[in-house]
């Protein structure tokens, strides 16, 4: 049997398991590759009620990294529940170092609009050190200060932006964004809305590139994936089964 690549999330716990790392580790298990997990915060919520976020201590965070770092040969990170840019720093620079791929799934508020940043622009001078950012329409005015394409055009000077189209008057219709160029991704079929579908595209995303798809076919298999899980179920927890 051949080995499965290993591959690396950086998140908060769900414990809905919708999104987070467990949504994470799943989507990572549906493509064939041995996931493994740094958590950054605890969540006390279900897939339609936020309770409370209760960060883990940066150190322990940055231990939990290393020691999986050290034993596995990881080429693929994907973060997403940060507390702070201070925080992103310092995971980014043990990540550049390795030279890792990596990919921020800037994850702003909860499903129920929750906010967990309220100045998004202190990430700004971190995106260089991002290979991809998978932001929505809300995600992108806020790190950006602009609206739309106009905002992942900004952003696509210091880094890759892939924005995702759930938000926006073009339903499902995604966008790849790099120098200012455009690649639009139109939907195959519009499901039902679901808790951490953003979670899903941005571990489906890097699933395919760890797996050696190239960036186009990768981005179009995340978002085919992502599809199907919005298309699994009539309540808000997708299903991984494929």
């Amino acid at each position: 049997m051949k080995d499965r690549p290993y591959i690396l999330s950086i998140a908060g716990f769900d414990p809905s398991g919708g999104a987070g790392s467990l949504a994470d580790i799943k989507t990572f298990e549906q493509h064939k590759l041995q996931g493994l997990s740094v958590v950054t915060a605890n969540t006390i919520q279900t897939e339609d009620e936020f309770i409370s976020v209760n960060w883990v201590e940066v150190d322990v965070v940055v231990q939990q990294l290393h020691i999986l770092l050290d034993r596995y040969k990881i080429r693929y990170v994907k973060i997403g529940l940060i507390k702070d840019a201070s925080t992103l720093k310092k995971l980014l620079g043990i990540l550049n170092d390795r030279k890792i791929t990596c990919i921020w799934d800037p994850i702003l508020s909860s499903t129920t609009g929750v906010a967990f940043h309220t100045q998004a622009d202190e990430f700004q001078e971190l995106l260089p050190r991002i290979d991809y950012i998978t932001p929505n329409w809300t995600e992108i005015k806020k790190l950006s200060g602009a609206n739309g394409v106009e905002g992942g055009k900004l952003l696509s000077e210091v880094t890759n932006v892939y924005l995702k189209g759930g938000h926006s008057e073009q339903l499902g219709r995604d966008l790849l964004i790099k120098k200012g160029s455009v690649k639009a991704f139109k939907p195959k079929k519009i499901g039902l809305p679901k808790h951490g579908s953003g979670c899903i595209f941005s571990s489906a995303l890097l699933a395919n590139l760890a797996l050696g798809f190239p960036e186009i076919k990768a981005c179009l298999k995340a978002k085919r994936y992502t599809e199907m899980r919005l298309l699994s179920n009539a309540s808000l927890l997708a299903y991984h089964e494929t």
